[in-house]
């Protein structure tokens, strides 16, 4: 089977406890991605809402620097991938694939300098806010929480001229209806899932997820625990979600956004090489076109449309 995932902290969390991305201890490593016949993964750099200003830039910078060495460390099998060009050439090939985002807009500081430095190191995908307030707006555990600041507009205006996919997980509501009012190009929610299934302020409403569909656009089904179900999450609770945005007509825009390294998950699948019980799971339900899509086909398609 092959496996695209839009989002995972596994390199945010290497660079804190001095892990190597090949093999180690955390939820993924590039050995057990061995696994599948293809894999892509975008690998975020997380920024905490305590950090701010030139902080959180220069801790963005130096995890983003710690990526590159890691995949360079592994050029036999592991590619880095900035354009659709190297992403479809790394599937041809069989190697895996690794793209780079930024999940937080803090660590840009309000500076629309560092997005420019951002994509020059690769940055394909940037989530404007964590669960807090940022330079770029509201994220969704502000209480009474507002939209995107004058940054935030600039900002989102600057990544669809420099083909960086705005990301609205984490985003308030009103943030993500500023997104959907000033922009024109498809955007994401890279690890999110269905509010109508699991009321969390995390996921996703019914009118956000059809905006997304009318975009053609992404939406990462996320493996987080509480956003799956209040009480007693089990894996077999992505069926819930994902049959509810297939009864919306998502089934072109549903894809995986395990959250690994970045979550409590829920019972049942805790790790990189354990992704094909979801896959079996939603093969088993849906049939083998819905997982294919899924799990590879609606992202791999969506990249090679996006980036440069």
């Amino acid at each position: 089977m092959n496996y695209f995932d839009l989002h995972c902290d596994t390199i945010t969390e290497c660079y804190k406890a001095h892990r190597e991305l090949a093999k180690n201890n955390l939820a993924l490593d590039l050995e057990r991605t061995a696994a599948y016949q293809s894999w892509a993964q975008v690998f975020a750099v997380w920024t905490p809402d305590e950090q701010r200003g030139e902080a959180a830039y220069n801790g963005f910078h130096d995890v983003a620097e710690f990526f590159h060495e890691q995949v360079q460390k592994n050029s036999s099998s592991t590619v880095f991938c900035r354009t659709r060009k190297d992403l479809k050439e790394a599937a041809a090939a069989g190697k895996r694939a690794t793209l780079l985002s930024i999940e937080g807009a803090g660590a840009l500081a309000g500076n629309l300098e560092h997005l420019y430095d951002a994509k020059q190191l690769g940055v394909c995908l940037i989530t404007l806010t964590w669960n807090g307030h940022c330079e770029a707006g509201d994220g969704c555990g502000v209480p009474n929480a507002g939209g995107l600041t004058p940054f935030g507009f600039d900002l989102i205006r600057e990544m669809e001229k420099l083909n960086i996919i705005i990301d609205v997980s984490h985003l308030s509501e009103k943030g993500f209806w500023d997104v959907a009012h000033r922009t024109s190009k498809p955007f994401v929610a890279s690890h999110s899932d269905a509010k109508s299934v699991c009321p969390h302020q995390r996921n996703l409403t019914d009118d956000q997820f059809r905006v997304i569909i009318e975009r053609n656009g992404l939406v990462g089904i996320n493996l987080c625990g509480k956003f799956l179900a209040p009480r007693d999450p089990k894996a077999e609770d992505v069926l819930r979600h994902v049959d509810h945005f297939l009864n919306l007509g998502g089934e072109s825009v549903l894809a995986v956004g395990s959250d690994l390294d970045g979550c409590v998950m829920a019972s049942g699948i805790h790790a990189v090489d354990e992704m094909g019980i979801l896959y079996h799971l939603l093969e088993k339900e849906f049939g083998k076109e819905i997982a294919d899509r899924i799990f590879w086909e609606n992202a791999f398609r969506f990249f090679t449309e996006q980036l440069d």
